[in-house]
């Protein structure tokens, strides 16, 4: 099971299906799936989708992120026997203020801990506020595409939140 990654101002809790209610609300702007795709989910299809999540491999680790006691989205790590695929997400009532690149920082520096020495994100090229948040934790782009999205790929003689 995956531990409990505080920072400055945030908790990232490992994934719950009683966690799908807010999360419905976190989730639900329509512009927010611009980027990540699908639609807003309903209560019910979060559970379902938290409860298969929450059965699933345990190399599917599943965070929400809280602030001031307020879920206000989730960061993910797909994880291989030396490598991690990442992503974050970020309610649009809370963007903007730092806290997809906190809660994104916090789990590279778990996963480092965990030995994961390539670290992977895939990013749509528009998507300008997430390839922020990815050079905030030592990701660089790579010439990779998938599905429309960037492979971006973390820069082992960084430190994340060192300046590229």
């Amino acid at each position: 099971m995956e531990a409990t990654l505080v920072t400055r101002r945030l908790r990232l809790l490992p994934l719950q299906v009683s966690h799908a209610e807010e999360m419905a609300v976190v989730l639900s702007d329509p512009a927010l799936h611009t980027f990540i795709g699908g639609t807003p989910a309903t209560v019910e299809a979060l559970r379902a989708r938290y409860t298969r999540m929450i059965a699933g491999s345990p190399a599917w680790c599943n965070w929400v992120i809280e602030l001031d006691g307020h879920l206000v989205g989730t960061v993910q790590a797909t994880i291989g026997p030396d490598d991690a695929e990442i992503a974050w997400v970020v309610g649009t009532p809370w963007q903007g203020q730092g806290i997809a690149k906190e809660a994104a920082m916090a789990l590279v520096a778990w996963l480092r801990g965990q030995g994961a020495g390539v670290i992977t994100a895939h990013i749509h090229p528009d998507h300008h506020a997430s390839a922020a948040v990815a050079v905030a934790v030592g990701l660089t782009p790579t010439d990779v595409t998938h599905d429309g999205e960037i492979l971006w790929r973390f820069v082992s003689s960084r430190e994340p939140g060192e300046a590229p």
